[in-house]
């Protein structure tokens, strides 16, 4: 994937993600700004998703740790576990959140 197509990709991606958080209807601030999407919660606690142009990922920092997804066979894969970016992603909104938001 060129440089093009990954941030078409990227993009896409991070704006699905605020739309759903906004359509769930669950108590959660987002602010996304420069390629990076960040979610805060009732309790302070922030959940950062951010483009990595460089190395072709989005990478994702919560609470419970980070993580990178590379874009494998049309999803973002999280390239140490092999989990999918929006199932992980709604696990990890739900644990700093309480709140079921499903993005995925």
């Amino acid at each position: 994937m060129n440089e093009s197509e990954y941030d078409k990709k990227a993009t896409d991606t991070l704006l699905y993600i605020e739309q759903a958080i906004e359509e769930s209807g669950a108590d959660i601030d987002f602010e996304g700004a420069g390629g990076i999407l960040t979610l805060e919660f009732a309790d302070g606690s922030k959940i950062i998703i951010n483009k990595q142009g460089a190395a072709k990922q989005i990478w994702v920092a919560a609470r419970s740790g980070g993580f990178h997804y590379g874009f494998v066979d049309g999803r973002w894969i999280n390239d140490q576990s092999g989990a999918e970016l929006l199932s992980e992603l709604s696990r990890l909104v739900r644990e700093q959140s309480g709140e079921d938001v499903t993005l995925g």
